[in-house]
């Protein structure tokens, strides 16, 4: 194939189907969601999104509307007349893609069948009840209906048509596809082994033992091997296999018996954090922000020098060990004795936003911050009363323009009503390190490590925590901001990960000016070696974990953070800039050809 070859767009017509097309669940729906408006432009009309109908995203981002594209009209028509139902329209995101959702829940009443084919035709025993695989085999019994016939009905129209397919939840069709010898070139992308995060997250030594796991064995141990033969099928099953790393490849070699053909690094559309170098204006604007939080939560017990204070996060899924939890837990107590040892200036509030389950917000952390806001009013209140009084005692003066004493403008009651609410708010309590009431306090992996390191907010402490077992959003009433302008907040975001196929975080970190760490495990921080301005100075660290002890690797976490702190703000500021420049390789329009390379090289596949 020459560097020079390109796909006719006219002459093929290419359906992308996944689980999260219009259902947002995880990574994927990022992926497919940032990556439409490049794919609407590459491809124009002859590309459509495939994915169930989930009726409470459907309702909000979907809208139904008949195509008028006479191969994907004739398709649905035909398919509809067969009792599948199909709803067409548009998904409400940039690029207005075309996109098909079928209600898996209507063809419920032939999983009998389905499974029994299955068994017959692939060896996989779905005999085991499991509401989700139901959901699975039902949507791939839809898809490959409406594949096949839209296979027959394109090349009618001399147009050949493509299949890409993300992950195993959405490609159950293709192993039928491939029986049935339909004249469908495929493409299958894993973004992750639905074995490899089960061991990576009961193995601390999985990279190491790998080579040498049965996969089998294994996936009957965490009672997955239907799921796991369904991945394989669809593997092994496609023209082209690809994956989003070189690090999941290897992964793939063993756990699914397939090495990738390609690998298709994720992107972003870039355009959608574009603030054309208002990055620096806009963390200033955020930071003020969440400094309402911070004084609200911490200044109740003790204070400390905003001027001197730096703000680190984490956030994603709750897989302790997986996201690199454990690694930055132990990173920052060891930076919080190094910071104290040399008695820094400086303090870091470091915020890990997750997911568990918890009862309500703690009410002494709400009542705090209700506290704050009373003092804010009532501070207001006093500002405005002494600018009244001032206003007029200048205007009236007739000798002496010295400022009056300000403190004789002030009512008694408002002066009354200041030292009250200060009073009350003020404790001897520490901050507490969780903002919430967990279900299961005790068990609680991140607390447990607090406890035992004494890491919980001591006055003296330079390393501050801050526990959210929640989603951020401008609802929530400790933040009141979004998700997005809390990272540009942010100095440095944190995700040192263990396992991690790709990673958005550190990416999204870095469009939005966020300098980010990130590991040699994860599949952004692998390719960022082939990166020419992946380095510290365009705000990217990458922590040494392959072949390293955690030991080494919790050290070497530490420096990095304790050299961010050292840089001047100056340093920062250029940091700040720089990373928006590096995000720029990551934008989509520079990653597609990746993927029209594999559609290439499926049309170029023999049957």
């Amino acid at each position: 194939m020459s560097k020079e070859a390109a796909l006719n767009t006219e002459e093929h017509l290419l359906a992308e189907i996944a689980w999260e097309v219009c259902n947002q669940v995880g990574g994927i729906y990022t992926v497919i969601r940032s990556k439409v408006p490049t794919m609407v432009n590459k491809w124009g009309k002859n590309y459509v999104l495939v994915g169930p109908y989930a009726k409470k995203e459907a309702s909000t981002d979907f809208e139904e509307s008949e195509f008028e594209h006479p191969i994907l009209k004739e398709a649905i028509n035909n398919c509809r007349e067969k009792g599948l139902d199909i709803r067409c329209g548009f998904w409400l995101v940039s690029g207005r893609p075309k996109t098909i959702l079928f209600n898996y829940h209507s063809v419920f009443h032939e999983l009998g069948n389905i499974k029994y084919y299955y068994w017959q035709d692939h060896s996989i025993d779905f005999n085991k009840h499991d509401p989700l695989l139901d959901e699975v085999l039902a949507f791939g019994y839809m898809v490959h209906l409406f594949l096949s016939e839209l296979t027959r009905v394109a090349l009618k129209h001399k147009v050949k048509p493509i299949a890409h397919f993300h992950e195993w939840m959405a490609a159950s069709a293709l192993p039928n596809l491939r029986r049935d010898q339909v004249p469908l070139q495929t493409v299958f992308t894993t973004h992750a082994t639905l074995l490899g995060r089960y061991l990576a997250m009961n193995d601390p030594q999985f990279y190491d033992h790998l080579p040498f796991m049965d996969w089998l064995k294994e996936a009957q141990y965490f009672n997955i091997e239907a799921n796991v033969k369904l991945e394989r099928a669809c593997v092994h099953g496609a023209h082209v296999f690809t994956t989003v790393s070189e690090v999941t490849g290897k992964e793939c070699m063993h756990l699914l018996g397939r090495s990738p053909d390609l690998i298709l690094p994720n992107g972003l559309n870039i355009e959608r954090f574009s603030v054309l170098h208002e990055v620096q204006n806009l963390h200033h604007e955020y930071k003020q922000l969440l400094e309402q939080f911070v004084m609200g939560h911490f200044f109740q017990s003790y204070s400390f020098d905003l001027g001197k204070t730096l703000y680190f996060f984490t956030s994603g899924r709750f897989e302790y060990l997986n996201k690199g939890y454990d690694l930055t837990l132990e990173a920052l107590a060891r930076l919080n004795h190094r910071l104290k040892e040399s008695n820094s200036p400086f303090t870091v509030v470091m915020f890990f936003i997750t997911k568990q389950p918890v009862h309500s917000i703690n009410p002494d952390v709400l009542n705090a911050r209700a506290m704050l806001d009373k003092i804010h009013a009532n501070s207001e209140s006093i500002v405005e009363q002494i600018k009244q009084r001032l206003i007029r005692q200048s205007a009236s003066s007739q000798g002496d323009h010295k400022l009056p004493n300000l403190n004789d403008m002030v009512d008694d009651y408002l002066k009354l009503r200041h030292r009250r609410i200060i009073q009350s708010w003020k404790t001897n309590e520490l901050p507490p390190v969780v903002t919430h009431n967990l279900v299961d306090d005790e068990k609680d992996e991140i607390l447990n490590f607090l406890r035992t390191s004494n890491l919980v907010n001591h006055r003296d402490d330079k390393v501050k925590i801050v526990y959210h077992p929640d989603f951020i959003s401008s609802t929530n009433p400790l933040f009141g901001m979004e998700y997005n302008d809390f990272v540009r907040a942010c100095h440095l975001g944190v995700f040192p990960s263990y396992y991690e196929p790709w990673g958005y975080t550190p990416l999204e970190c870095l469009a939005r000016g966020v300098a980010a760490v990130t590991s040699d495990l994860s599949g952004f921080g692998d390719y960022m070696k082939n990166v020419d301005i992946g380095d510290e100075k365009h705000g990217i660290f990458i922590v040494k974990r392959a072949n390293k002890s955690f030991d080494e690797s919790a050290e070497a976490l530490c420096n990095i953070m304790l050299n961010f702190i050292q840089n001047s703000s100056r340093a920062r500021i250029d940091m700040r800039n720089k990373s928006e420049d590096l995000s720029e390789c990551f934008d989509w329009k520079n990653l597609y050809s990746a993927y029209e390379k594999s559609y290439i090289k499926a049309t170029e596949t023999l049957f």
